[in-house]
């Protein structure tokens, strides 16, 4: 009894010299395990609630624009895009947003609107159409090189037509005709049959002489 005695307290004694070595370590290494699953948990409900409000202005913003109220819909958006800039419902307004301007003529609203989407959209498509609208609008200015800097940006395959189609149209619009041919022939070979664009591209190109081989 007395070696099992002597045996437990020697156990002890190194557990005690073990801990007065590695307690402060442990229990520091413990709070910060416990600090950052405090700290996910909490940013992980502030994300959740940022996106319900963000949903809740979204509709009111749709909700205006069915009952005809532009400046009620405008002014949403507006807070929408300020408040809760890091949702998917941001980006989304701001592109209604330059499409209301547009239409308004209020285009230098309409590109800060979709070049503010460019640089904060996750969404591929959504960062490719925002693209292609704001060179549209670059195209209609005559600001052909900065509508060109938009259209060779990186883009999704899924776009890849539309903005060799844009791009042939820009080029079009500066006299280029065989670099409009180039790239209406790019657009033409990328579009499926069924494709709605493939007759307008292809009434382009003949235009131009047919395709260039």
């Amino acid at each position: 009894m007395a070696a099992f005695d002597l045996e437990e307290q020697e156990k002890l004694d190194e557990l005690k010299a073990w801990w007065k070595r590695w307690g402060n370590a442990v229990t520091i290494g413990v709070a910060a395990i416990l600090f950052a699953a405090a700290g996910y948990e909490y940013w992980k409900n502030h994300a959740a609630r940022q996106n319900d409000e963000a949903a809740a202005y979204f509709n009111r913003m749709r909700q205006a624009l069915q009952a005809g109220d532009k400046k009620l819909a405008k002014d949403t958006g507006a807070v929408l895009i300020d408040k809760f800039s890091g949702t998917a419902y941001a980006t989304r307004a701001a592109m209604t947003l330059a499409t209301l301007n547009a239409r308004d003529k209020d285009v230098k609203s309409a590109k800060a609107q979709l070049e503010w989407t460019i640089e904060h959209t996750k969404e591929a498509a959504l960062r490719d159409v925002s693209r292609l609208r704001l060179a549209g609008l670059l195209l209609d200015e005559r600001k052909y090189d900065e509508a060109l800097a938009q259209l060779n940006a990186a883009h999704s395959d899924a776009y890849a037509p539309r903005f060799d189609d844009m791009k042939g149209d820009v080029y079009l619009a500066q006299g280029k005709h065989e670099e409009a041919r180039a790239a209406y022939s790019a657009a033409f070979a990328k579009l499926k049959e069924t494709s709605p664009l493939r007759g307008l591209v292809e009434m382009k190109l003949d235009s131009l002489g047919g395709p260039k081989s």
